[in-house]
């Protein structure tokens, strides 16, 4: 059948338009099956904690499941890879922790962070917490300094495993405070028991996983590691109170393999947002010493950014190899 010019033109303008009517139509449907939200840190800890609090508000709010898996290792940098590797397309998403930012300074990655990961939302911020078994004379950081000057090497500083975040708010510690502790790494969950025998003396752990630990009496809060006093702990001091410019702590948020698109980024930090809105999920966090961090999928990045950084210049100072 021969078409005439005026059929050909309405043809091809109605062939263009489809493209352009099925963008918009499948972001809005976005998601329309399970979404995997990756943690890279093992069951159990605070990271693992966080994602499965997002996970439940996130799954309201999609209309979808968001199913959390746990693939532990290398500080989570294998999670991290098998998201980078991951298709960009709303499905697999991974959460981001101050960790992330360390590695790319201490582990030889085959990928880039800032270039292979689209930051897409911040969640909460959560303060360290330097905690000591009952056995240590110390209630205050000015006196465990004192002590840990009369006993060079002797103490015990537990961590998660060389150059987590608790290894290197510990670092932080002794190039400042000027003392000798020695480094005892654990695999992840060991380090509580380690702590709760007295194996170990003092830890720089997150006040979310720590908490409950702290309020038994089981282990003695000296600080926080935030800038400022912590809510969920009022009476504990500041570390900077009597190290001016200390500051480490452990914040989460939610990551994209590059080339997301867009507009599902935008709808996954829309929900977010709207979650820690939430005045439930605010108090949840903030009973495990958690603040929430609102913003833009920039506002996030440009926090990955400084955190590279800030973290980059401390373990080329304390020499930390792999």
């Amino acid at each position: 059948m021969k078409l005439t010019r005026r059929q050909l033109l309405h043809w091809a303008a109605a062939t263009a338009a489809i493209p352009a009517l099925s963008r918009p139509a499948g972001a809005q449907s976005y998601p329309t099956r399970p979404v995997h939200l990756i943690e890279g840190f093992g069951a159990g800890g605070a990271p693992d904690i966080v994602a499965r609090l997002i996970g439940q508000w996130l799954s309201e709010r999609l209309g979808q499941s968001i199913v959390v898996e746990n693939r532990s290792g290398a500080s989570g940098s294998i999670a991290t890879e098998s998201v980078v590797r991951a298709p960009p397309d709303g499905y697999t998403l991974m959460l981001l922790a101050t960790a992330n930012t360390i590695n790319t300074a201490y582990f030889r990655l085959n990928f880039d962070l800032i270039r292979d990961i689209a930051p897409v939302a911040n969640i909460v911020r959560v303060p360290l917490v330097m905690e000591v078994h009952p056995s240590v004379p110390a209630k205050t950081a000015v006196e465990f300094i004192a002590y840990a000057k009369a006993n060079p090497g002797k103490i015990n500083l537990a961590s998660a495993g060389i150059a987590s975040l608790t290894h290197m708010g510990g670092e932080m510690f002794k190039m400042m405070a000027g003392v000798d502790l020695f480094h005892v790494p654990y695999r992840g969950a060991q380090v509580f028991p380690a702590m709760l025998s007295g194996e170990a003396q003092v830890y720089f752990g997150p006040l979310l996983s720590s908490i409950e630990f702290i309020r038994a009496g089981k282990l003695r809060a000296l600080a926080v590691t935030t800038a400022t006093r912590s809510d969920a702990l009022p009476d504990v001091p500041a570390l900077a109170e009597t190290l001016p410019g200390y500051e480490a702590s452990a914040w989460f948020g939610i990551g994209a393999p590059k080339n997301t698109p867009a507009e599902i980024i935008e709808r996954l930090n829309k929900e977010v947002n709207g979650s820690l809105a939430d005045p439930k999920f605010i108090a949840r966090l903030a009973n495990l010493g958690g603040t929430t961090l609102p913003g833009s999928s920039a506002d996030f990045g440009k926090l990955i950014a400084e955190e590279t950084r800030k973290w980059g210049k401390v373990v080329l100072a304390a020499n930390i190899k792999q």
